[in-house]
């Protein structure tokens, strides 16, 4: 299989799809791998590295989406990728459709097999491909929070870690999976007043018995996130639903119920966001301020340590490209139901339930348009 590894062109998205050794396995697994110029230059990645690894040099876009049957990618497409898009191809992706019907809609109309890192899911209920961004993207979280509060960024002027005698910043972090367990860890660990809030108990629990109350832990109501919200100096969104529109938790009431200079930093934004004032941004363009509250929309933060996320991406992505390369698509997903799971669109249709109730689009389940598929 010929495997396609273009330059990401969102706005400062400096990630690459796959490493130099990453190519070294797809190389000698028989496939060959075509790499636009430049494409590893944000991650610190010369061509140098790739060609050395057996990768081919291609300088543009076009002849690499031209030729490849796989394009592994970072991001989704943006506007200016759309014409490269072609019947047959899969594109295995961050494709977050939930949030983006105009993609959907584009992938369905060229009969585009797309893939979605973030809906590969095991039979446990565990993300892997989401993983390591949520890590990155929760452990950045609290830095970029505590830049925001300073005075000079649009803050309240707050230390997150505050000083002897004074009452250190308190966050707030809704959601207790891999980003929010994260966010709240480094909060903590830079000191400051730390509340996490999720439905699931048990995973309250965990939290609980290994910081052992150095984070409060409490169950996810409407009375609660209200409270909490209100009182809170920097709040951290980190709430998934897999394949689908996050839900809205913080209200614009309770945005405007904030103090003048708090901050939000909403890491679902690529899932449509859990705050109603949310909008995307972008690393050139990041904040906004709504209610006197700096909002940050971010959707690509991971992109902002590219060596590091593009290393821990290739690791977990690595074996499912493989087992497409050898097997196929098709013949991947019938051997493995976290794989079909990521299938979001297939041959015209949008596959991921999800995905197709967000924008009205009607649902064909996987097993209808690919034979012998897990349902």
């Amino acid at each position: 299989m010929i495997v396609g590894v273009p330059r990401e062109v969102k706005d400062n998205e400096y990630r690459v799809a796959v490493t130099p050794a990453g190519v070294r396995e797809l190389e000698v697994a028989g496939h060959q791998v075509l790499v636009e110029a430049g494409a590893g230059q944000g991650s610190s990645i010369p061509d140098a590295a790739y060609v050395k690894y057996g990768a081919e040099i291609v300088p543009g876009p076009e002849e690499l989406w031209s030729s490849a049957d796989l394009i592994l990618k970072v991001k989704e497409p943006v506007r200016e990728e759309y014409d490269h898009l072609r019947e047959g191809q899969i594109l295995f992706t961050y494709l977050h459709l939930a949030a983006g019907k105009e993609l959907t809609q584009v992938l369905a109309e060229r009969k585009v097999a797309g893939v979605a890192y973030e809906t590969v899911q095991l039979p446990d209920g565990r993300l892997p491909l989401l993983a390591p961004m949520s890590e990155v993207a929760g452990r950045m979280a609290p830095q970029v929070g505590a830049h925001y509060l300073e005075r000079g960024n649009g803050g309240r002027g707050v230390l997150m870690g505050g000083v002897s005698g004074v009452h250190p910043g308190r966050v707030v972090v809704l959601g207790a999976g891999m980003a929010g367990s994260n966010a709240a860890w480094i909060a903590a660990g830079m000191e400051g007043e730390v509340i996490i809030v999720d439905r699931d108990v048990d995973k309250l629990r965990d939290i609980d018995r290994i910081h052992k109350g150095r984070i409060l832990t409490v169950t996810s109501n409407r009375a609660a996130i209200e409270y909490h919200v209100a009182r809170a100096d920097l709040v951290i969104g980190a709430v998934l639903i897999p394949g689908a529109r996050a839900p809205v938790l913080v209200s614009e009431e309770m945005v405007a119920s904030m103090r003048p200079g708090s901050v939000i930093i909403d890491i679902s934004v690529d899932q449509g966001g859990c705050v109603e004032t949310i909008r995307m941004t972008t690393h050139s363009d990041p904040t906004y301020q709504v209610h006197d509250v700096v909002h940050y929309g971010v959707g690509n933060m991971p992109g902002s340590v590219p060596r590091t996320s593009t290393y821990a991406l290739t690791n977990v992505t690595l074996p499912y490209v493989t087992s497409i390369a050898e097997r196929g698509l098709e013949d991947a997903v019938r051997a493995d139901t976290a794989l079909a799971a990521g299938v979001n669109v297939f041959g015209g249709s949008v596959t991921n339930g999800p995905v197709a109730e967000a924008h009205g689009l009607e649902h064909v389940p996987l097993p209808s348009v690919i034979s012998g598929a897990p349902g």
